[in-house]
């Protein structure tokens, strides 16, 4: 019988332990198929589990997958188990890690994680603002200048709405999202409305015939920063706020610096265990 070794962190939390998105992290993935880390992303059902492994181009060697499928990279991934990484390596809060996107750094400083995001690309939305308004349930007036699909190491849709308020009363419609794919043919939509003491965002995506809302997407908040450099922003500092209406308040932290994009947050160890396979 195989034994592995696992942690469950919360990464983006906000005032207490039990906040943030959570995460499975596999110690050592080596011996593992693919078809058992997909059953195993399966078993745990959190948004995503990921599996270390050695590296001959960085510290870790890291796969991401969700339940149903692997991901190239993801934010709160990437910080969870950077945490892990670096207690079990006993390093300093300075990393590198091998993802299917490439080399990611990864620092720690004063107890907030952060990672450096691939260079983004976007592309134009191209399809119907009244679709895309359907599909995430809100008035076509809702809907802010120039909703992109943008890519700082995974694509997603970033749109933009007028207001909080149509933030908050957005209700999306699975069938009419899945009408809408990036280009690896996944349906998701970030939605984001600015003002006040920061950023507000809600970030959905189809599960089955269902539509599932993420409590903190790192990813998505890189892209963000991917989507002001489109809009010809080079400065930026600003808060994240999210998870709010899933009942896990996430905090998120984005930094733009002349088109170098951060993503910072906390990450809270929960538990440990293993498995027997």
């Amino acid at each position: 019988m195989r034994k592995y070794a696992y942690r469950i962190v919360n990464v983006f939390t906000r005032d207490g332990t039990l906040t943030g998105n959570p995460l499975c992290v596999f110690e050592n993935g080596e011996g593992l198929s693919d078809v058992e880390m997909q059953a195993l992303a399966l078993q745990f059902n959190l948004s995503e589990t990921t599996f270390v492994l050695p590296s001959d181009k960085a510290d870790a060697r890291v796969r991401i997958f969700t339940p149903a499928y692997e991901m190239p990279f993801a934010g709160h991934p990437t910080l969870g188990t950077a945490h892990v990484v670096d207690t079990l390596k006993g390093l300093t809060g300075q990393l590198n890690l091998e993802m299917k996107a490439g080399i990611i750094p990864v620092s720690c400083f004063e107890g907030r994680w952060r990672f450096r995001a691939n260079k983004p690309t976007w592309r134009e939305f191209d399809s119907s603002l009244k679709l895309l308004a359907e599909a995430i349930g809100v008035p076509e007036s809702a809907i802010g200048e120039r909703p992109l699909w943008v890519n700082a190491g995974k694509e997603q849709l970033v749109i933009p709405l007028t207001s909080s308020v149509a933030l908050k009363e957005a209700k999306p419609d699975a069938a009419k999202l899945l009408q809408i794919q990036s280009e690896d043919g996944h349906s998701m939509a970030y939605l984001f409305a600015s003002g006040g003491g920061g950023t507000s965002a809600r970030f959905f995506f189809p599960k089955g015939s269902s539509l599932l809302e993420d409590p903190a997407t790192g990813s998505a908040c890189a892209n963000l920063g991917g989507w002001h450099v489109a809009m010809g922003q080079e400065f930026i500092f600003d808060v994240i706020h999210q998870g709010d209406l899933c009942g896990r308040p996430s905090t998120l932290y984005l930094e733009l610096h002349e088109g170098e994009i951060t993503v910072g947050g906390e990450v809270i160890e929960l538990g440990a265990g293993v498995v027997h396979l």
